[in-house]
């Protein structure tokens, strides 16, 4: 399953560019490299897309960043990005400022849509990539990544500083990685992560509670509803709900046994991506998951909802064709 689930495309480009690296002189020289201008940029690997205003935003492997200003007909690459480590996430706050984190612990910063980008943080002495980040504001951000890496900002990512986080329930190291970020717009920060964890802050990022949803798998991403359920999902089509915070947790039936990679609130409605080209939709609470599996089996990474309410789907072989 190599190069299908989002954090081990991640992990397989850190690992080949690091021995691109060797053969061609030191890891410096190559992490000092700018994204290269590709040919046919909407067929690079693609690990997370967003929006920025009306503008919609992906990023990929060797620092690719790729915008669209009609809704997904057409995309350019941005003009200078500083860096061709592999960017598995990015983040707006409005349609100006943005972030996006990737291989070697960088940290991209953006305030003009994406179309050139400014690197405040990388570490290229460890082999531990950032998987998602986060920012409730300007000033207010968060990045999370390989064995429990969590990195806060609290000035725009002028400077970031780690958390060291508690040991999980039954004590050993903290040592989980932490897939995917998310907000309740009530103050609240959640994160994904392995064994069926969530890890939960309602303390602005200072102190984290983990909590057990019932289930065993990795959990790649989590979204909150517009009611404020909260809905995370991983590893082989595990989809669970909370509509108390994460205090209590239910399984939804999926009827699927493809991994779940991204979930998208679309509407009152719930929608999920995920490996063999999974394209899950719950039109609302308690429904039942309408499931689609696309013919090339593509393994999907991200989805952004277009104007007319139809998915636009991003992959392990860049942009696709939703229908």
């Amino acid at each position: 399953m190599i190069k299908t689930i989002i954090t081990s495309l991640a992990l397989c480009a850190t690992t080949a560019v690091f021995a691109q690296a060797s053969s061609k002189g030191t890891v410096d020289a190559w992490a000092a490299k700018p994204a290269h201008t590709w040919s046919a940029p909407t067929h690079m690997m693609l690990l997370d897309a967003t929006r920025a205003g009306k503008r919609i935003v992906a990023v990929g492997e060797h620092g690719i960043v790729l915008l669209s200003d009609d809704d997904g007909k057409t995309y350019r690459q941005a003009n200078t990005v500083p860096v061709s480590a592999t960017l598995s996430a990015v983040t707006f706050t409005d349609d100006r400022r943005g972030w996006a984190v990737g291989q070697w612990g960088v940290i991209l910063s953006t305030s003009d849509g994406g179309e050139t980008w400014q690197k405040q943080r990388t570490d290229i002495t460890v082999d531990q990539p950032l998987f998602s980040v986060l920012f409730t504001n300007d000033h207010d951000g968060i990045a999370v990544g390989l064995w429990s890496l969590m990195l806060q900002t609290h000035d725009g990512g002028k400077t970031w500083t780690r958390t060291t986080l508690p040991k999980p329930p039954g004590g050993g190291k903290a040592d989980r990685n932490l897939y995917h970020v998310f907000a309740d717009g009530k103050g609240a920060l959640y994160i994904s992560a392995e064994q069926g964890t969530v890890l939960k802050s309602i303390d602005g990022g200072a102190n984290w509670d983990y909590l057990a949803t019932g289930g065993k798998g990795t959990l790649w991403s989590g979204v909150v509803m517009p009611d404020g359920r909260i809905v995370v999902g991983g590893l082989l089509g595990s989809l669970f709900q909370s509509s108390d915070g994460g205090a209590t947790w239910q399984p939804l039936k999926t009827e699927t046994k493809s991994s779940i990679t991204n979930l998208v609130a679309n509407g009152k409605g719930l929608m999920a991506v995920g490996l063999d080209g999974l394209v899950m939709q719950q039109r609302e609470e308690g429904a039942p998951f309408h499931i689609a599996q696309r013919p090339d089996r593509a393994a999907l990474t991200a989805a952004v909802i277009d104007a007319g309410g139809k998915p636009i789907l991003f992959s392990n072989d860049g942009v696709l064709d939703a229908r």
